[in-house]
């Protein structure tokens, strides 16, 4: 089991403390820019053009970067997609990792999870984020463009019957599925699950408009319409965490907001994103890149282009520090689609 301590760097620089005082100990890598979902806020309907399979990080590269983010101070890894699991070497992946002092988590659509209970226990994950964005087979079809509705559901309960803390994301859009958020609330009421609901945010080729987002403000005023007060329960918010968190008191799991449209967490931010071609992103919101792999493949230290990164990290969701900015198209159509990111 993976120890989830600090790796005790006190005597080195601080490479991933930035110019506001953010210590960054929170790495999510993307796997692989390809899924087995098309989903719409991911995905453009045209697809994208996919990087060359000999630009994209193979699993050693992963691991020596993974290592040098460690040793730096990065305590939690998140491994994202595309969907990571249809990599071919996922389990080498798991396990390189799993070597490392880093508590190990996965996001994943769930469609082939099942394939993998045994190599993600061996490999100490017990933190899983699934993306389920309607408990409608129908809404689930149109949204991902695929028929695997009952597949997820099926693998969703496996994951909370195997033990794992699993945490469902779901993307609130205006006339879509906001009317399902009561029914995934109550999905919380016989499952120890977390349902997160997460503001739609802008990337390039998803259609954004603040017309389709739907606030937090707005979740609480359906949750406030369906439960009386004495029945709503917030939760405190664990350190760094991206999440208003709530439960409905007697249901067993707990459901939470990320509002990164209307109530940002950038002051607490502590995350850094690796894209699977190396690339490192200091904020979801920056069109900026640091080109990590180039270097690494040169045989030359990839710490200064690090902590160049880190430093030059905004204050504020990669500038876009307004909701005025927030809506300027050209402003984020300049940044990667969410499926080159890494969800």
């Amino acid at each position: 089991m993976r120890s989830e301590s600090k790796n005790p760097m006190s005597n080195k620089l601080n490479i991933l403390q930035d110019s506001h005082g953010r210590d960054h100990a929170y790495l999510r890598i993307s796997l692989i820019e390809r899924c087995n979902l098309r989903c719409t806020y991911c995905m453009p309907e045209e697809g994208v053009k996919l990087s060359p399979k000999s630009h994209l990080m193979t699993y050693e590269e992963i691991y020596e970067i993974g290592k040098i983010f460690v040793n730096h101070g990065v305590t939690k890894i998140r491994l994202t997609g595309g969907e990571p699991l249809i990599r071919k070497d996922i389990p080498v992946i798991l396990e390189k990792l799993a070597s490392l002092p880093v508590e190990l988590s996965i996001t994943s659509n769930a469609v082939i999870i099942h394939k993998f209970i045994a190599v993600l226990k061996e490999n100490g994950v017990k933190n899983i984020n699934v993306s389920l964005d309607s408990l409608d087979r129908e809404k689930f079809k149109h949204i991902t463009r695929r028929d695997q509705f009952d597949l997820v559901y099926k693998n969703i309960l496996l994951l909370v019957k195997e033990g794992f803390n699993v945490k469902v994301n779901a993307v609130l859009m205006k006339d879509f599925n906001d009317n399902e958020i009561i029914d995934f609330i109550n999905f919380t009421k016989d499952l120890p699950i977390s349902v997160r609901f997460i503001e739609f945010m802008p990337f390039d080729g998803n259609k954004w408009d603040m017309g389709k987002m739907v606030s937090y403000a707005e979740v609480m005023t359906y949750v406030n319409d369906a439960f009386t007060e004495d029945k709503i329960e917030r939760l405190q918010d664990a350190p760094n965490d991206t999440s208003k968190n709530y439960k409905i008191k007697g249901y067993k799991g707990r459901f939470a907001i990320i509002s990164s449209v209307t109530n940002p967490f950038c002051d607490s931010c502590n995350r850094l994103r690796l894209t699977a071609n190396g690339q490192l992103k200091n904020c979801l919101f920056s069109a900026t890149e640091s080109d990590l792999l180039t270097t690494l493949r040169a045989g030359q230290s990839i710490e200064p282009i690090i902590k160049k990164a880190v430093q030059a990290k905004l204050k504020v969701r990669g500038g876009m520090d307004t909701l005025e900015k927030l809506q300027e198209p050209k402003l984020h159509n300049n940044n990667r689609s969410m499926i080159t990111i890494g969800g």
